[in-house]
């Protein structure tokens, strides 16, 4: 993770009053015992991340966490173990998407 997103995360937390760990560190695979609550975001884009980002977030939902995965209706989002939690209209441009709107979906990823 670039050091300025790390940075925008501490602030938008400090914005909303709340308090957050961030590490650049790749944690894909790590599970701690001090983790309550799990975000992830638009991981599915290519199969092989996506298993093995689901594989994950699935093994960390067992050990009684919340976990969520936001999504924009990627092509490797599991169809299957996911419970939409809320859904919101997001504008983008055609030189990023294929569309001018899309659904950002948040997902809470259920136990295995």
């Amino acid at each position: 993770m670039p050091a300025d997103c790390s940075t925008n995360i501490t602030a938008n937390a400090a914005l909303n009053g709340v308090a957050v760990g961030v590490t650049t560190a790749g944690v894909i695979d790590v599970i701690d015992s001090r983790w309550e609550i799990v975000t992830a975001g638009d991981v599915c884009y290519e199969q092989p991340m996506a298993e093995r980002v689901t594989g994950w977030l699935r093994r960390l939902a067992s050990g009684s966490r919340l976990v969520l995965l936001g999504d924009p209706g990627r092509t490797y989002l599991p169809t299957d173990g996911l419970r939409e939690c809320a859904r919101y209209h997001v504008p983008t441009s055609r030189e990023l998407e294929d569309r001018e709107l899309r659904d950002g979906v948040i997902w809470e990823v259920l136990p295995l």
